[in-house]
């Protein structure tokens, strides 16, 4: 018997299922606006909400989803209640969203949202890191000193959306090596690894400078 690509994904990842599907508009405050696809899931791994977001032809880009070209672009974006909703700018979470967004809407994809804060030690704990940060630490030795590791982040309910839909092909806007490599070994094909923008200002500066410097970030500040 022939095992394909699809089956050997579900047999690594278990049965994830779609929920639901509701179409819900979206404006940014700078005016732009996109409608979105969001979907539900049943049967993730770590059973938290994770929402998925079809954006633009999400369902024509999966129908192309074998040539490398035309693999639906997909930005594995977690949750940032600070950056995301407040327009903290010690990160770059929430211009990333924005840019994502309409980026993803051009060509057709999706965006996963993962409630994994902080990079996944909790909002508490990343506020707890930022009184360590303004102390001296940077964002990775602040996560340790606290007790958490310095990324606790894990991709597999990531995976297990993208293969509840068949995309088990993707172009991945993202800065982050670690993303594509986690999505690689869960048996999700990476055929591009598309960078976002550099969203400088001087307040997340060494936020950055740490992400490229220690976690190999494609980030180029003089762009």
């Amino acid at each position: 018997m022939t095992v394909t690509s699809e089956q050997h994904v579900s047999h690594r990842l278990g049965n994830a299922t779609v929920r639901s599907r509701v179409s819900v508009p979206l404006r940014f405050p700078d005016g732009y606006t996109a409608t979105a696809d969001v979907l539900t899931f049943h049967g993730l791994a770590d059973g938290k909400e994770h929402l998925l977001l079809g954006l633009g032809g999400w369902e024509q880009a999966l129908l192309h989803r074998e040539s490398a070209q035309s693999a639906p672009i997909v930005r594995l974006h977690s949750e940032c209640l600070t950056g995301d909703v407040f327009g903290s700018e010690r990160c770059d979470c929430g211009p990333q969203l924005r840019e994502g967004v309409e980026e993803i809407a051009a060509t057709g994809g999706f965006l996963l949202y993962l409630r994994q804060e902080g990079r996944g030690i909790g909002l508490y704990a990343k506020l707890d890191a930022y009184a360590l940060q303004d102390a001296g630490l940077d964002t990775y030795e602040a996560n340790v000193a606290l007790g958490h590791g310095e990324d606790e982040r894990d991709y597999t309910a990531a995976a297990q959306m993208l293969a509840a839909l068949g995309a088990t092909s993707v172009r991945l806007l993202s800065n982050n090596p670690d993303k594509t490599a986690q999505l690689t070994a869960l048996g999700i094909e990476v055929t591009e690894q598309v960078p976002t923008g550099v969203h400088l200002s001087p307040a997340n500066r060494a936020y950055l400078a740490a992400k490229r410097d220690h976690t190999a970030h494609t980030l180029d500040f003089a762009a």
